[in-house]
């Protein structure tokens, strides 16, 4: 395994990257903890296993190595979406403190599960009103991240996460995300931008912050537009495999057929289970490490 994680982007082609099977995120997780955490329903486990055995074999085949984290006492269900408990940087990963209650210890215990494999790791947080999810900050270019104050991932977050990424020649832009549905709802930058390759992004227009939209065009990058009826099934969370080669939830035809006529290759996988019933993504459910640059 390599430890060199290299220029971070999100639309490089995978070569490292990290899940947790629905096993292990549920070994440690008290019964009806979903109904506390805000899932839709109760979780099918058998089904899940399924389907996740089948989301992560399209992800060995394009060549990448698939981690799978361990089970660990200090996560529950929520930890099925691996994304959020930390950041990848050029130098090592990054362990964040959630802002959701039940999560606060995660990023420590995915941490733990990356160093024991020889993945570098960095010092986290020492502010300790500082609060941040994965899922908050995407990598516009390798210099470049973007962070959404949420209410998951506060003001003295994204300034732990500066500091930590300052001195690895990397600039944070921040904005403040769209209140939504209020704390109880989970709402991050990623819930409506997806990254396709470096010159393209989906996006959720209606929720776009107004500096976010900016941005885009002065970068250039040109936008696929979800359609409302379908940003609730997760249509805009979508993971690119590589650049416009990429993987999103079946179900969501319309933006399907937008995203092939921007010129990307498109797989889905059935999101029923692992996906719909906790609002989390393909995105959500994967850590990349590595990517080619």
């Amino acid at each position: 395994m390599t430890t060199d994680l290299g220029p971070q982007t999100m639309v490089g082609a995978l070569e490292l990257i990290a899940v947790k099977t629905p096993a292990a995120a549920l070994e440690h997780s008290p019964q009806d903890e979903w109904r506390g955490l805000g899932w839709h329903s109760e979780i099918d486990t058998e089904q899940a296993a399924t389907d996740h055995a089948a989301f992560v074999s399209v992800l060995a085949a394009t060549g990448a190595e698939v981690i799978s984290v361990p089970a660990d006492e200090r996560t529950g269900l929520d930890s099925l979406y691996a994304h959020d408990s930390s950041l990848v940087t050029p130098a090592g990963v990054v362990p964040l403190v959630s802002g959701k209650p039940q999560r606060t210890r995660e990023g420590a215990a995915i941490v733990d599960a990356l160093s024991a494999l020889g993945v570098p790791v960095l010092e986290g947080f020492v502010d300790p009103a500082a609060t941040a999810d994965g899922g908050d900050f995407t990598w516009l270019d390798p210099s470049t991240l973007l962070a959404g104050h949420s209410f998951r991932t506060n003001a003295a977050g994204i300034g732990e996460v500066s500091r930590i990424v300052a001195p690895q020649g990397v600039s944070v832009v921040s904005m403040d995300l769209p209140y939504w549905h209020g704390p109880a709802e989970v709402l991050h930058l990623m819930s409506f931008i997806s990254m396709l390759d470096h010159d393209l992004a989906v996006i959720y227009a209606e929720m776009l912050p107004i500096r976010l939209s900016e941005l885009l065009c002065d970068r250039g990058i040109a936008c696929v537009e979800v359609p409302p009826e379908e940003f609730a099934s997760q249509s805009c969370n979508v993971l690119a495999l590589e650049p416009r080669r990429v993987l999103m939830l079946a179900g969501n035809p319309v933006t399907q057929r937008r995203l092939e006529a921007a010129g990307c290759e498109v797989q889905t996988y059935d999101g029923t289970e692992i996906s719909l019933k906790g609002d989390g993504g393909p995105t959500c459910l994967t850590r990349p490490l590595k990517r080619s640059a």
